[in-house]
Order: C-alpha cells, then sequence, then structure tokens
C-alpha cells in the first residue's frame, strides 16, 4: 500500500484532480498485488450503492432548492435584524446565516460562496476591507461542518459506522459554539478597522419575532430533521429525500419563488456537485480496500501508541495531521481515506468515535480555508475579487476561534456529547 500512497501523492503534487490520483493510485494497488481485475470494479460500484450515501446527493438537491426558493433571503433578514447594533454587522450576519443555514446546506463551500454572492456587495458598499470580507465569509462557512445535515458527518457515520442521529445530535454543541466565537472575533476585528454599526439600538423583540415569522419554515426544517430520524421515522437517506420534497412544497406553494426555469438550473447545479463527489466515492472504495487488505490501520495504530499512551497527546498529533491534510485534499476525500485508519486508534485510547466526528471534520474541514489548495479560500477571494494572501491576513483572528473551539472539544468532550446522551441515552 505505501507505493500506492506514494503514487497518490506524486499525482496530487503535479495537479491531477483528487478523484483521478485516488483512481490510479487504487488500480496500482491491484496492478502491483496482482489481484483480481472484477475486485476492483466491485469495490468502486459497491461504494456508491451504500443506501446510507444516498442521504448525501439528496441533501445537496435540497440545499440548492432551498436557496432558489427565497429561504436564504428569508435567512438573511432575519441575522441582519439581530445583529444591525454589532461592529461590523454584515459580517456578523455572515456568521448568523451560516448557523441558520447550516440545516440548509451542507456543504462549507457553498455556504462560503453563497454568503459572498449575497453579502459581499453590501460589504464593499460599507467600505470593509474585501480580504476581510471574503475572509469572514469563508471561515463562517466552517459551523457547517458540524450543524446537521452536515455531508461529512453522514460520510463519516457511514464510513466508521457510528450512529449519524448521534453525531448530528452532537453537532449543535460545536457549532453554535464556533458562531460565538466568530462573532466575537468579528467584533474585535471590526473596532480594530473602524467598521461601526448601522443601527443604534438592538432590535425590539417584535421586530425579532416578525422576522422570525417570516423565516419559520427555514428554521424549523433543522428541527423537524432530527425529530424525524431520533424517533425512527426515517433514516437519513429518506429524511434527505424529505427535505428536497420540502423545499419543493416551500418554494411554490408558500414562498412562491421558485419557477420552472430556476428549478432547472438548480437541477443543473445539483447534477454537477453530485457528480464530483460520487466519483470521489466510487475510487475512494479501490483506495480502501487496499488499506484493508494490507492491514493498514493495525499498522499505524500500533505504531501511534508506540509513541504515547496518553489519549489526549495523540489526540492532538492526530489533528496536526488532519490540518495538514485539509491543506492538500478535499474534506470528502479524507473522511473516506482516513476514517476507516484513524477512527479505531482513536477508540482504542479512548476517544469517543462521536467526539472525534466532531473534531475530525472541524479540522478537514478548516482546510477548505488554508492554502495551498483550500477551495473555499479560492472561491471566496475570487467572488470578492482579492489576492488570496489578503484574505488570509485578515482571517487571522477568525482562524484562532476556529482553533478554540477545537481546544474546547479537545478538553470538554462531555459538553459535546451532552445533547445525544440526553436525546438517544448513553452509548454502550
Amino acid at each position: 500500500m505505501g507505493y500506492a500512497i506514494l503514487i497518490f501523492l506524486i499525482l496530487l503534487i503535479l495537479g491531477m484532480p483528487v478523484a483521478f490520483s485516488i483512481g490510479i493510485s487504487g488500480l496500482s494497488f491491484f496492478l502491483i498485488r496482482d489481484l483480481p481485475m472484477a475486485v476492483l470494479v466491485q469495490k468502486s460500484i459497491s461504494t456508491t450503492q451504500s443506501f446510507t450515501m444516498l442521504a448525501i446527493p439528496l441533501f445537496i438537491l435540497a440545499g440548492n432548492l432551498m436557496n432558489s426558493t427565497g429561504i436564504t433571503k428569508k435567512l438573511m433578514k432575519l441575522a441582519n435584524i439581530c445583529t444591525g447594533h454589532m461592529y461590523g454587522n454584515i459580517g456578523q450576519v455572515s456568521c448568523l446565516l451560516s448557523t441558520l443555514m447550516g440545516g440548509v446546506s451542507g456543504s462549507a463551500v457553498a455556504d462560503a460562496a453563497m454568503e459572498c454572492r449575497i453579502l459581499g456587495p453590501e460589504m464593499n458598499r460599507l467600505g470593509y476591507k474585501k480580504g476581510w470580507s471574503a475572509a469572514i465569509n469563508g471561515l463562517s462557512g466552517l459551523i457547517v461542518a458540524t450543524i446537521p445535515p452536515s455531508m461529512g458527518l453522514i460520510i463519516y457515520g457511514t464510513v466508521g459506522e457510528v450512529s449519524i442521529g448521534r453525531l448530528f445530535m452532537a453537532g449543535w454543541v460545536p457549532g453554535v459554539l464556533m458562531c460565538i466565537f466568530l462573532m466575537i472575533a468579528t467584533s474585535w476585528s471590526a473596532k480594530l478597522y473602524g467598521y461601526k454599526p448601522e443601527h443604534d439600538r438592538p432590535a425590539s423583540m417584535g421586530e425579532i419575532g416578525k422576522a422570525a415569522l417570516d423565516s419559520i419554515w427555514a428554521l424549523i426544517f433543522p428541527i423537524m430533521l432530527i425529530i424525524l430520524i431520533r424517533f425512527g421515522i426515517m433514516s437519513p437517506s429518506e429524511s434527505g429525500a424529505f427535505a428536497c420534497v420540502y423545499a419543493l412544497i416551500v418554494g411554490m406553494f408558500i414562498y412562491k419563488e421558485l419557477s420552472w426555469k430556476g428549478f432547472i438550473k438548480t437541477l443543473q447545479d445539483s447534477v454537477k456537485d453530485i457528480t464530483v463527489i460520487t466519483i470521489i466515492l466510487a475510487f475512494s472504495g479501490i483506495f480502501g480496500y487496499g488499506v484493508v487488505f494490507d492491514d493498514l490501520t493495525t499498522s499505524i495504530a500500533t505504531f501511534m501508541v508506540g509513541i504515547t499512551g496518553n489519549s489526549t497527546i495523540l489526540l492532538i498529533m492526530v489533528i496536526l495531521f488532519l490540518l495538514f491534510c485539509g491543506m492538500f485534499m478535499e474534506t470528502t476525500v479524507i473522511a473516506l481515506i482516513l476514517t476507516p485508519i484513524l477512527l479505531p486508534v482513536m477508540q482504542s485510547v479512548g476517544v469517543d468515535p462521536v467526539v472525534f466526528g466532531m473534531i475530525m471534520m472541524t479540522c478537514v474541514t478548516f482546510g477548505v480555508m488554508t492554502p495551498p489548495v483550500g477551495t473555499a479560500l479560492y472561491t471566496v477571494s475570487d467572488i470578492m475579487d482579492c489576492p488570496i494572501e489578503e484574505t488570509v491576513r485578515y482571517g487571522w483572528p477568525f482562524y484562532l476561534a476556529v482553533i478554540m473551539v477545537v481546544v474546547f472539544m479537545i478538553f470538554f468532550p462531555q459538553a459535546i456529547l451532552w445533547l445525544p446522551n440526553l436525546v438517544y441515552g448513553v452509548a454502550t
């Protein structure tokens, strides 16, 4: 498997698309070991045939539908009313909107791009530095790494055989905490750069209540999602199908903003997004077979436990490794390849799989805003028309806020498990 990993890294450095880098390196493993090609075909197909994985394309379609139905505009209005009295209030809107949209989009890159397109012009009008605007829009998008229905959590839960319901419940504490820390960082940096509030006083409860009522169909969606999964009414995949129907009904009959032309455009965008993820899923099945065949998990676990038996130190080592991987590989790829390798190692030293899932997905999603391959970093910088160096330079308070959330999860794991244990009971 060592040769296959080396080939994968070389192809990645040479700039080959990630999906094909995985596929070619997986093929090389089969050729070197002289394994039947029939197994290669079976593994590439079987990985995409998982019923649980069906949740991913369904939630992608649901998220795109909700962006086309006016739900995003309603949520932005609510967020603006709640934060208009704060320093850098449009940056505050970005944080709050990401938290509200976490249960809708499920994708950090999609969320960051959407917010830059919607909030960017207003930020420019108010005189915010373009790098600052790009940084907060991009890093606030990381909130969707844990707020359900996170695509990363679905992949992690499926590959690692961890309860997706418990993962969804656990995601609320770090997600809300990240929102709070980012809002504090936004307020501090906005004061530093002189981005004053638009309103002199906080909105009244009546104004907030009216805006919340306008957004009620978006606000109740994640709550409905949790209830449906918790009480066994629907599986995660079935709830994804429900989300698509829900978005269509809201867009066509309640808000009446989804046109036929908009619907076709949404389908086209969803097909592009789903195709990329499906190719990566298929080829990762080949790579994953090599990991199991060579018993790489046991070798790595033995090596790492040999370095230290302290679970906290080992967890910090793994986090640094995940942050490094996130700089070069996409979130989906890391979750598919490293979950079956690292999860058994963490469990062997007593780290709860749900807590590790929260930490892992936060760290690898952090990579979408770090050079050299951060997809969200390039996306938001391009939309805001600024160099990535400027985005990184203005973004350091927000990077620090995300790191503080990771530190909290390391040292206070019971806080992460509070909601899952409350709803599902303590895991045995």
